[in-house]
């Protein structure tokens, strides 16, 4: 939209013709005074030569050049069409200042702005809406003291397929253990992936290295997930921050929503599950403070399906009664207690009354590790979610076909080369 400005009139100036500059912002200079070139003279009254005088007179003829009227530019220009809701809104004055101005929506409300300590630029402070047109109304002001309408609109894009969704694991606020991942979960299959990952990032009290990867969770449903190369240290503090408003996903999906987290790594505990020692052990700060008897997974079965997973897995959730299903090996919602799931192929530390003759001595489960109740209910109320549970003694490995956090089966090199902004 063009602006529009004027200059009082006066018989004493001469009114020059307005200019467009690239943004489509017109300004109207200002008037430039109309004055007569002064001139020297000399008198040759007297012998006495006057040639100092005559070369003083001459450079005191020069005529300061005007000062320069206001100068309006945008970024992005104003009369922009389909652009991104979190592209951020500046406007600038050059030569001069802004003295009014203001951004709103078709409704008629403020967008919130600052302007800056010099005045010379109006920032947005909020993200826009999609789909809508906003007006932006204002003028500035030139060293040349002429006012000059700052006016146009902006036009903001409309999804074509519509917003996606996403989800960041671990909650905010929440206290978890060594080996959780932070998991950003994405509605839709994300196309430019290193776009999306440049608006997120993550900052730790103590720093930790660490590293983003795109992978499959249960569903096939994508997610760019973050771990450290190690577990964190204990008490280590995290802050996330996932800028995702107003991104591309691809396929005309934009993203709905920013996502913050703030939590913290709990205390230091890691379970030690060697099969063939019929034993659970914890280990706190590398500390033994308990040792159960357990039986764990028979081997054998379809896949391989009676076989506890070899591996680091990692609790995800609890359930002081879960009913246990199984039809291909004649069980339906057998409830158990105290169930503390490791892995989504089924694999859980619960206790069974039924097994506690093998726990201790032999392996007879379907593939979960069975506890007494009373040592299934002590193992049950210290765990956290995110606790490592390093299961070994077995040829069958953890795996991505395992469920949903298998991100520790993954080897360090091969999970930095995941992420987006190595391709």
């Amino acid at each position: 939209m063009p602006l529009s400005s004027s200059t009082p009139a006066s018989s004493a100036v001469t009114t020059p013709s307005a200019s467009v500059d690239p943004t489509g912002i017109a300004t109207v200079p200002a008037a430039i005074p109309t004055s007569p070139t002064a001139s020297a003279s000399s008198s040759s009254a007297t012998a006495v030569t006057a040639a100092p005088a005559t070369a003083s007179a001459s450079l005191s003829t020069a005529t300061p050049p005007p000062p320069p009227p206001a100068s309006v530019s945008s970024t992005p220009p104003l009369g922009a069409v389909g652009i991104s809701p979190s592209t951020p809104i500046v406007v600038t004055v050059a030569a001069g200042t802004i003295k009014d101005f203001a951004l709103t929506n078709p409704d008629g409300k403020a967008v919130a702005g600052t302007v800056s300590g010099d005045g010379a630029t109006w920032t947005a402070s909020e993200e826009l809406g999609y789909g809508k047109v906003y007006t932006a109304a204002g003028s500035a002001v030139g060293a040349d003291g002429v006012a000059v309408l700052i006016a146009g609109t902006y036009t903001t894009l409309t999804p074509a397929s519509g917003t996606a969704r996403t989800t960041m694991s671990p909650a905010d606020g929440a206290v978890v253990g060594v080996a959780t991942p932070v998991m950003i979960t994405f509605g839709v299959k994300p196309l430019d992936r290193a776009a999306i990952e440049k608006g997120i990032s993550i900052t730790t009290t103590p720093a930790v290295e660490g590293a983003w990867a795109w992978i499959q969770h249960d569903g096939g449903l994508w997610a760019l997930d973050y771990r450290p190369q190690n577990y964190w240290p204990s008490g280590t503090v995290v802050h996330v921050e996932a800028n995702l408003y107003g991104t591309d996903f691809g396929n005309g999906y934009w993203g709905r929503e920013d996502l913050t987290s703030d939590f913290t790594i709990g205390r230091n505990q890691v379970v030690i599950a060697d099969v063939n020692s019929h034993e659970l052990v914890v280990k706190r700060d590398g500390n033994v403070v308990a040792t159960y008897e357990a039986s764990f997974g028979r081997g054998g079965g379809e896949n391989n399906d009676l076989t506890t997973r070899s591996g680091i897995h990692v609790v995800s959730e609890f359930f002081e009664t879960k009913l246990m299903s199984n039809p291909r090996y004649g069980y339906t919602n057998i409830p158990e207690k105290w169930a503390v799931r490791i892995s989504n192929n089924g694999e859980f530390i619960h206790s069974n009354p039924n097994s506690v003759d093998a726990q201790g001595t032999s392996n007879v489960t379907h593939g979960c590790v069975n506890l007494s109740i009373p040592d299934a209910k002590s193992y049950y109320d210290s765990a956290l979610y995110g606790d490592p549970v390093e299961v070994s003694g077995t040829d069958v490995l953890l795996s991505p076909s395992d469920g949903d956090i298998f991100d520790w089966a993954v080897d360090w090199d091969y999970w930095k080369s995941l992420s987006g902004l190595n391709g």
